[in-house]
């Protein structure tokens, strides 16, 4: 039906003199636009796929974009959405702070000269819902798309208090009385416009992945778990994503607030009065102010465009029913100490909060996290509590489906990484699966320009693209991906693939152990206060064990 629907779109070529660089144009549904010819990839940069969240329209569900008739130059890409200045000396942060507005509902496209029905790899940034754009030069998708075959697509979405804040006053404006999730929404509308247009570019649109890493898993997570989202894509790539507990919109649970109090809390935060204050405030000093107060944004479980908590979702077997592709980092707190507790001065301070905090699953804790090496067991505890466990538990959950899962870890180092004492830190993989070795932030260790390190590059490269492609990680050369199946089977990233059975035993039953039990009591929440930090662990219920 799709095909049929858009038959009619034709990719033009537009004749330009010797030596002026060739401009691709395409006649989409949502109307023409013109862009670049890069060695054998026409590049389409800037597209906007909803219509500016201005004004009145900020915190409103995204508004479709009128056809326009005049080509359109696609040769730039769009501002990112507002966010705070990354400032300090994080790896992450980039050369330079973005162009940012609020009109930044845009995406970008990588697509083969003159391919047709080619498989769709739409790429979900990172940044804790609070920062990143689609055109961070990391996420460029020329080599992807060159090498593999397929039209890569990467997207912006509102973020922070833009993005995610709900509040009884929007809530009010509402047709169905909800409010938050504004940046998964965007995400929905581009997934929906991908759906309606993707075929001009040489896509396929009944052959969609949508793919993510840190806050971009998070949303391939939210999108498999929101009902609206399910049909607009084929598979998904989550790349270290974390299921922890959400507010809920009216409700507090879990020892969260109710994610409307936290909108009005914000709003006295501010020194606002009314949304109309809100409303008024410059977008990106709004969005400076609000992290200092101690905002985070978060999906909201408000029953309609996230109907229950995700582990609720999965459990059920309610999340969208396509192939998995999952996995996490073995050093992935490494660049992310916040989430680390500070280490006990001894064993016996360590062993003493640990007993006081796990109660009868101690032992377990200790046997995974043992006292003998403290440093080492800090940064471990909640590496397996946000990212290993969410992996093995939706790669369980998918399997249970009768879906087909592939687990991964990546657990691959280099010099500047040994040296730095990053090893396979978090986002460490993302380069290796672009192929973006020269295209890293200014302050991330440099990755060796070698045969091995590029053989690496390759084999994941082309894991990816040939599930995207048909469901299965399959690279030329290299040992074959298993299923995870009953034998709990995972394909280990080292200095090349190995595949393995059972990562890091113990680690999942302990921490669903935890969950379950925490779910049943309803008082703490399931995040990443975890160790010597963590609420304690309720006793033991009836299907808990």
């Amino acid at each position: 039906m799709k095909r049929l629907a858009l038959a009619a779109a034709a990719v033009l070529a537009c004749a330009w003199p010797a030596g002026v660089l060739a401009q691709p144009v395409v006649e989409a549904p949502a109307g023409p636009v013109r862009g670049e010819a890069l060695d054998g990839v026409d590049v389409f940069r800037g597209i906007p796929y909803a219509a500016p969240p201005t004004g009145w329209r900020r915190w409103r569900p995204p508004a479709e974009v009128p056809r326009w008739r005049e080509t359109r130059d696609a040769t730039r890409f769009g501002p990112a959405c507002h966010q705070p200045v990354a400032r300090g000396t994080s790896i992450y942060a980039p050369a330079e702070a973005p162009e940012m507005s609020e009109d930044c509902l845009s995406l970008n496209i990588w697509t083969p000269e003159g391919v047709r029905d080619a498989p769709v790899f739409v790429w979900i940034h990172g940044g804790s819902l609070t920062s990143g754009a689609g055109s961070e030069a990391m996420y460029d998708g020329a080599r992807m798309a060159a090498s593999q075959g397929m039209v890569v697509v990467t997207i912006n979405y509102r973020l922070g208090v833009l993005g995610y804040m709900a509040h009884p006053e929007l809530s009010a404006e509402s047709r169905r009385k909800v409010s938050g999730n504004y940046g998964l929404l965007d995400q929905i509308a581009a997934l929906k416009w991908v759906e309606a247009n993707i075929a001009a570019f040489g896509g396929d649109p009944d052959n969609v992945t949508i793919a993510g890493e840190s806050a971009g898993a998070l949303s391939v997570v939210y999108l498999m778990a929101a009902p609206a989202a399910h049909g607009l894509f084929d598979k998904a790539i989550a790349q270290s994503a974390y299921m922890l507990s959400m507010p809920e919109l009216r409700s507090s649970r879990y020892g969260q607030p109710a994610a409307e109090a936290v909108g009005v809390w914000l709003q006295g935060q501010l020194g606002r009065r009314s949304l109309a204050e809100l409303r008024a405030m410059d977008a990106q000093e709004l969005s400076t102010a609000a992290p200092p107060t101690g905002y985070i944004p978060w999906g909201t479980i408000d029953g309609e465009v996230l109907p229950e908590q995700l582990v609720q979702v999965f459990d059920r077997g309610e999340q969208a029913r396509v192939p998995l592709l999952v996995g996490f980092n073995e050093g992935e707190i490494r660049t992310l100490r916040f989430l680390a507790p500070p280490p006990p001065a001894d064993a016996a301070t360590y062993e003493a909060a640990i007993r006081e905090r796990y109660g009868d699953l101690a032992d377990e804790f200790l046997a995974l996290y043992p006292s003998t090496d403290i440093a080492e067991s800090v940064l471990a505890a909640p590496r397996d509590a946000l990212y290993g466990w969410t992996s093995e538990r939706m790669a369980r959950a998918q399997t249970a489906l009768g879906q087909p899962a592939f687990l991964y870890l990546f657990d691959h180092g280099y010099p500047a990484t040994e040296e730095a004492g990053l090893h396979a830190f978090h986002a460490a993989e993302i380069p290796f699966v672009f192929g973006a070795f020269d295209r890293l932030p200014p302050r991330w260790p440099a990755i060796p320009d070698t045969a091995a390190e590029h053989a690496l590059s390759d084999a994941m490269m082309a894991y990816w693209a040939s599930f995207a492609r048909g469901g299965a990680p399959i690279a030329a050369g290299q040992p074959e991906w298993p299923v995870y199946g009953r034998a709990h089977a995972y394909m280990a990233f080292e200095d090349r693939p190995v595949p393995r059975q059972r990562v890091m035993p113990g680690m999942f039953e302990l921490r669903e152990a935890e969950v379950c039990r925490r779910r049943a009591a309803g008082g703490t929440p399931w995040n990443w206060a975890v160790g010597v930090v963590a609420a304690p662990v309720p006793p033991p219920t009836a299907g808990c064990p």
